[in-house]
Formats: structure tokens, C-alpha cells, sequence
């Protein structure tokens, strides 16, 4: 088990990668850009970059780092489909929640030591991970950041098909 901080900072080294690649593609956006379908009749990129915001945010707590910043972001952009809600965040309101809830991941990620990463995360049982101890903080990482570029590739398609 001597690897584990090798692999450890692997995994956040990718997710900072894919963060920045996200930051700098919805960032560019303007308030009418987002407002675009991701292909006909699909997701807009709004959405999605809400959808993302808001399950990075329920990594907080289960990661054990603390509370969730914007648990209403669920509404919106996880537990109904896109163009279900009369209302949702803004353009600027997502932008905000997307740097408030990644920056303190990040700040979570720098104090979390190589065994704290290995722990169980909150979602899981003690029965259960005593049986499957892969049900770990950094399976979450890992898992998360594959969310993340899967989403990030539906939106950089998307807006080829518009260019």
C-alpha cells in the first residue's frame, strides 16, 4: 500500500484538470450562450453547468468536509429534468455557486491526508464498508470526476454543433 499517495494525487491532479477545463468553457459563456440546447430538444448548458454545481456540492458532506452550500440547486438541476421548473438559478447565480462550492472542495482536498482519502465516505455503512472498503472517499473522487468529464464533453458538443 505504499502507492496510495502516488495514486491519490493522481486522482486529484484529474480532477483539477477537469475543473479548470469546465471553469474555463462555462466561464466563457455569455448569459444567451447558456441558454443553448446541447442538441436539439436536449439540455441547455445552463443545466447542465447547474447539474454539475449541484452534485459537487453534496460531495461536501460526503466527504465529511461540511454542509452543502446551495442544497436548492437540487430542485432545479437534479431532481427534475431541464425546462420542468418555471424558475431556476441564473446565469450568474450558477457562476457563483459553481466557484463558492469548488473552491471549498478544494480547500477540503488540500487538508485530507492520503488515510483520511481511504476512509469510508458518509453514504456508506460501517457493515458495509467493513465488506467493500473500494466504498471509500476517494471512490467518490474518482466517480465524480468521471460525472464531470462526461458532462463537459455533452457541452463542448454541443456548442460544435453550433459553431
Amino acid at each position: 500500500m505504499g502507492n496510495e499517495s502516488s495514486y491519490i494525487a493522481l486522482g486529484l491532479k484529474v480532477w483539477k484538470t477537469q475543473i479548470d477545463r469546465a471553469d474555463k468553457l462555462f466561464g466563457s459563456l455569455s448569459s444567451e450562450e447558456v441558454l443553448r440546447e446541447i442538441a436539439p430538444g436536449r439540455n441547455r448548458l445552463l443545466y447542465l453547468w447547474g447539474h454539475l454545481t449541484a452534485t459537487h456540492d453534496a460531495m461536501l458532506p460526503l466527504l465529511g468536509l461540511r454542509d452543502r452550500l446551495h442544497p436548492e440547486f437540487d430542485v432545479a438541476f437534479i431532481a427534475n429534468p431541464d425546462k420542468s421548473q418555471a424558475t431556476i438559478p441564473s446565469h450568474e447565480q450558477v457562476h457563483r455557486a459553481w466557484n463558492a462550492v469548488n473552491g471549498e472542495l478544494q480547500k477540503g482536498f488540500e487538508r485530507m491526508s492520503s488515510s483520511e482519502w481511504l476512509q469510508r465516505h458518509s453514504a456508506v455503512s460501517e457493515e458495509d464498508f467493513s465488506k467493500d472498503a473500494s466504498r471509500n472517499r476517494f471512490s467518490i473522487l474518482l466517480s465524480r470526476t468521471n460525472h464531470l468529464s462526461y458532462h463537459f464533453g455533452q457541452a463542448v458538443l454541443g456548442l460544435k454543433d453550433r459553431a
